[in-house]
């Protein structure tokens, strides 16, 4: 899962971004408006924390720009202007939550592992593809009740594939999601197919009824074996 910290404030910035990573999210920053809007414009994201009060620009002008691009990243306001108005316009332009500080890093988590499960998994937390079981919070997954063993990109890599199965996912938006937004800048995607390589032979190893489709020259596809 990819999240775009949106946050002026040097140590709230870093403390949010150890926070998250603590909990295995690939972390995103950005900390004025201008470089906000290009990243929001040019990449997704599962969820964004969003604050307020930026230089160059007001966070709501952020969620305007989503909402006429209509882009459907996830959205949590995290602002010190704990007002009604701000609470109120912020969900009107679409913001899926509003946090205002100070807050606790626990409730924080609650509310991001809240937003990706309405908007990826339809509430659930626990995503079942035939035999094969994925559990978001623990990032484990399962075939037949045995546990695969898998490194951090081979899990993010299959939750992404599950998440968009039976599509067409091409290898620019699966290497920007699972390592991260520069990633277009690389010369090439041999990291992929190595990550690729291990995972389908655990899945096929482990007797997994989904497997992981090859469309050459242009990505992947996870589909029913």
């Amino acid at each position: 899962m990819k999240i775009l910290v949106i946050e002026d404030e040097p140590q709230m910035l870093e403390t949010l971004v150890h926070s998250l990573q603590q909990e295995k999210y690939l972390v995103e920053t950005a900390s004025d408006y201008d470089s906000a809007l290009e990243k929001v414009t040019v990449y997704a994201y599962d969820c964004i924390l969003l604050d307020i009060n930026l230089p160059g620009g007001s966070g709501l002008s952020l969620l305007e720009e989503l909402k006429k691009q209509q882009k459907s990243d996830g959205v949590i306001i995290v602002s010190a202007r704990n007002s009604v108005d701000d609470k109120i316009q912020g969900l009107e332009l679409g913001a899926d939550d509003y946090l205002p500080k100070p807050f606790h890093m626990a409730e924080l988590h609650a509310r991001v592992k809240s937003v990706l499960r309405r908007r990826k998994f339809e509430g659930q937390n626990l995503q079942i593809l035939q035999n094969l079981q994925i559990d978001l919070d623990k990032h484990l997954a399962w075939v037949n009740g045995q546990e695969m063993v898998l490194n951090r990109k081979e899990f993010d890599i299959l939750l992404y594939l599950v998440t968009n199965k039976d599509r067409l996912v091409s290898k620019t938006a699966l290497a920007e999601h699972v390592w991260g937004d520069y990633i277009d800048q690389a010369d090439n995607y041999e990291f992929i197919y190595s990550q690729i390589k291990n995972l389908r032979k655990k899945l096929k190893d482990h007797g997994a009824q989904v497997e992981i489709q090859a469309i050459y020259g242009i990505g992947y596809k996870l589909v029913t074996a």
